[in-house]
């Protein structure tokens, strides 16, 4: 079965809509590594508009599964991550504007400056992911930085309206994990995903690893957070048969 990277950017979220101190996404991540999960992930954003540093700090000090720092490929973040360390750091796209991350990293077009970051969070001892759309050319492109490992984002897949779009969206991710399996990469996935959705997805043998947040956050509001993790865990469970 493969393993759930539980994001906890929307506790955050909800605690900066007011600018206090609760809820705590450290105490969620705490939450959703008793319920089973066998990853935390946070992405601090340019803007800090929901996760900022002393969350960082204190997951790093506090979480005893992978933590996984998503990040902007810039040398500011990067100081970030050679600050506390991260067990793994994914290269994700960031614009200010945008809602949520609305695509791949175009490793194409920013080859050298992403083989730049990776080898600069590698010497860190930090693991590097790249999070590209489930296009070959992206993850032949990601395989020629040298980094370890790609997240497939899976955002089209879920927005399909159609089950013939769906369908198609889904043979891209498989080609995708593939290929990048057969290149000697590891292979996640993540972005939309649901108590749905996520069944297709993880039934994928090359997928080791799930990343999930909006929706664990969004059933935790009326479950409650380990609850929430679990319902996703047992979803994943009976895919994956």
């Amino acid at each position: 079965m493969q393993r759930l990277g539980v994001n906890v950017d929307h506790v955050a979220t909800l605690r900066q809509a007011r600018r206090v101190r609760y809820p705590d996404p450290v105490t969620a991540a705490a939450l959703a590594e008793l319920a089973g999960a066998d990853q935390i992930t946070v992405h601090l954003r340019e803007d800090r508009r929901h996760i900022q540093e002393r969350d960082l700090r204190l997951l790093r000090e506090t979480c005893q599964v992978m933590l996984n720092l998503e990040m902007a490929a810039s040398d500011d973040m990067l100081k970030v991550a050679w600050a506390h360390k991260p067990d793994l750091a994914t290269l994700v796209p960031e614009r200010r504007e945008e809602i949520t991350t609305e695509g791949g990293l175009d490793v194409n077009g920013m080859r050298e400056l992403v083989k730049r970051i990776t080898r600069s969070l590698q010497d860190a001892h930090i693991a590097v992911s790249l999070f590209i759309d489930p296009d070959l050319e992206q993850v032949r492109a990601a395989h020629k930085t040298g980094a370890q490992r790609v997240e497939l984002h899976t955002g089209a897949y879920c927005e399909a309206a159609t089950e013939e779009a769906r369908t198609r969206e889904l043979q891209r991710v498989v080609d995708a994990a593939r290929t990048a399996t057969r290149l000697g990469m590891r292979v996640a996935a993540g972005h939309g995903l649901n108590y749905e959705n996520v069944k297709p997805v993880a039934a994928i043998a090359e997928i080791e690893e799930l990343n999930i947040g909006h929706a664990i956050v969004a059933r935790a509001v009326l479950v409650g957070f380990e609850r929430a993790v679990r319902e996703m865990l047992e979803t994943m469970r009976h895919a994956a048969r």
